[in-house]
């Protein structure tokens, strides 16, 4: 029989590999705080996922990034948002939207009989701490803790000492952070003074034992300064540190020309890969991941699919629901029908749950039934067609013409 640690440790693998962890997001599981087995590299009996694939296909999560607001303090130049005054649900809403996110698990788990569907929320914004209600909300949250887990998706320059502590009270699974590179490169994409503010925030957050991570988010302009994130994160004892590449939706509209090329998108890659070996032979605590769209090519492990649509939902500040936020494809409005409706009955959503659907590109991969086409969001927003191929893989057929879309940003 595996020791509690080993248990632990398996359920946040098995999380980490099919769900995404939280969309990225990292877990303390109900086995208790995370393992101290934290370095990059997993230990050989999980990396096999003979009975962690098994436990992944048949216990999944489903997983809602809600955003509560779109007010935020910075302006930052990659953000997928561009509105920053869009309506918002009043406090009885959101509770609404809980307990809409609740039937829907109860349906999703009547389905997957008798295997748990176990749930978790993402509360985010733009900044949620500028509501005067957000405390309020994390409580009612903490309180269903039976049904769901959550965590916290902020900038960080709102979090103080007393605010760590009262976190940790509450006990989110994990507050996430972003730092985008040194402190020069940070402060010019995210603004003046938001690498000492971050970083002070995690230093309390640490300090009042709430799980943390950072979020660094790849461009050219940045790239090469994963390594010096992944060390930072190591010695303020963060939880995990990983990364995803740059969508160019919003304010990052204009930031096209700072997507990666395939060639490009493999270096970053094994970049991490450096940054992940290095923590490991130093035996850390803190988690180097690569657990997102292709990083399974450099990294190893099982491939990761994404999950918009399938394990993972968005709702925004007004209660549009999009499969995923840097996908913002609309299928309704909690208004008008309820979320498990549209779950179900979206034409959009059932395409993206089709595991035997191909992407344009991909045909002849060996990766295209597991992978499902890399980061379907990047496709989409550099291609207008969410079932193209990545266009940062280099095993997708060069020269393959993708049609043009039919979906836009309402489907």
């Amino acid at each position: 029989m595996a020791d509690a640690g080993t248990m632990a440790l398996s359920f946040r693998a098995v999380a980490a590999y099919e769900s995404c962890r939280f969309n990225g997001i990292g877990a303390r599981s109900n086995f208790g705080r995370a393992s101290s087995s934290q370095c990059g590299i997993l230990p050989a009996n999980l990396r096999a996922f003979s009975r962690g694939e098994w436990m992944a296909q048949h216990a999944r999560g489903l997983f809602l990034q809600w955003h509560i607001t779109a007010r935020c303090n910075l302006r930052c130049a990659h953000c997928y948002q561009e509105d920053y005054s869009q309506d918002e649900f009043g406090f009885h809403d959101l509770l609404t939207v809980v307990e809409q996110f609740e039937e829907l698990l109860d349906e999703v788990g009547r389905e997957r009989a008798p295997f748990p569907s176990r749930g978790h929320i993402t509360v985010t914004g733009g900044e949620p701490f500028l509501r005067g209600d957000f405390l309020d909300l994390l409580e009612v949250l903490s309180s269903k803790k039976e049904r769901f887990s959550f965590s916290v998706l902020t900038n960080g320059t709102l979090i103080d000492g007393a605010m760590a502590r009262l976190l940790g009270k509450l006990a989110p699974v994990l507050v996430q952070v972003s730092i985008e590179g040194d402190k020069a490169t940070n402060d010019c994409i995210r603004g003046p003074g938001t690498f000492d503010q971050t970083v002070t925030a995690l230093k309390h957050l640490v300090r009042a034992g709430v799980p943390t991570a950072i979020s660094f988010t790849a461009q050219r302009e940045n790239a090469r300064e994963f390594g010096a994130v992944a060390k930072l994160g190591q010695d303020l004892g963060v939880t995990f540190v990983w990364a995803d590449r740059l969508i160019p939706w919003g304010s990052a509209s204009t930031l096209r020309g700072q997507t990666f090329t395939p060639d490009e998108t493999r270096e970053f890659f094994e970049t991490m890969y450096a940054a992940r070996a290095g923590a490991a032979r130093s035996f850390c605590r803190t988690e180097i991941r690569m657990h997102r769209a292709l990083q399974f090519l450099v990294g190893g492990g099982h491939p990761y699919r994404c999950t918009a649509g399938d394990t993972l939902i968005t709702v925004q500040p007004n209660g549009d629901v999009f499969p995923c936020r840097r996908m913002p494809i609309r299928v309704g409005n909690l208004l008008e029908n309820p979320l498990v409706e549209l779950y179900y009955k979206s034409d959009f959503l059932r395409a993206l749950r089709d595991r035997n659907r191909i992407s344009k590109g991909c045909e002849g991969c060996r990766h295209a039934r597991q992978c499902g086409g890399g980061l379907r969001c990047l496709a989409y927003a550099v291609t207008g067609d969410p079932f193209a191929a990545d266009p940062g893989c280099w095993h997708a057929r060069s020269g393959s013409e993708v049609s043009q879309s039919r979906y836009s940003t309402t489907v």
